[in-house]
């Protein structure tokens, strides 16, 4: 039986790529966003506030990238029978102590099918934050599978089995 398992880390240079890729897409939009990435512990590694994007939303934004990166998954409803239900929804962020959000806008980052951190973006509305951490995320991806192994925005953790 394995008593640990390879795993890989996000690094700053990885948190950066996202970062400035979703930066650049939120001032060709014209809209300052507040822009978080976080590790998959949901740490912050990396944030931005544009110049005019609101102050509540930069906590709003990490929230996202937090949550996110603890449930593995984009942010937004719970859904129960494919509907979104805002009963769930309101309980998994009160037993969560406001740490997990129905709100869209939270993405993870995701290599070799295990996420590696998310990033977390506020300040437009739900498809306007969405629309600038989709485009970190995919700068991010493709960051990973274009650099040699060496220089990836995330460092190998080995265990042995």
């Amino acid at each position: 039986m394995a008593m640990l398992h390879d795993c890989y880390r996000l690094t700053l240079e990885g948190a950066r790529v996202a970062l400035d890729a979703a930066e650049k897409r939120a001032r060709d939009m014209k809209i300052p966003m507040n822009i978080a990435i976080v590790d998959d512990s949901g740490t912050l590694v990396a944030f931005v506030r544009m110049d005019g994007a609101k102050l509540g939303s930069a906590a709003v934004s990490i929230t996202k990238a937090h949550s996110s990166a603890i449930r593995r998954q984009p942010t937004g409803p719970a859904m129960v029978n494919a509907e979104p239900s805002a009963i769930l929804s309101l309980g998994l962020a009160l037993a969560s102590h406001m740490e997990q959000t129905p709100v869209r806008g939270g993405l993870p980052l995701i290599f070799a099918d295990q996420v590696v951190g998310a990033i977390g973006v506020s300040n437009g509305t739900e498809d306007q934050d969405l629309e600038v951490a989709v485009a970190g995320a995919e700068a991010f991806g493709a960051a990973c599978r274009a650099e040699p192994e060496s220089q990836r925005g995330f460092e190998a953790i080995e265990g042995n089995a």
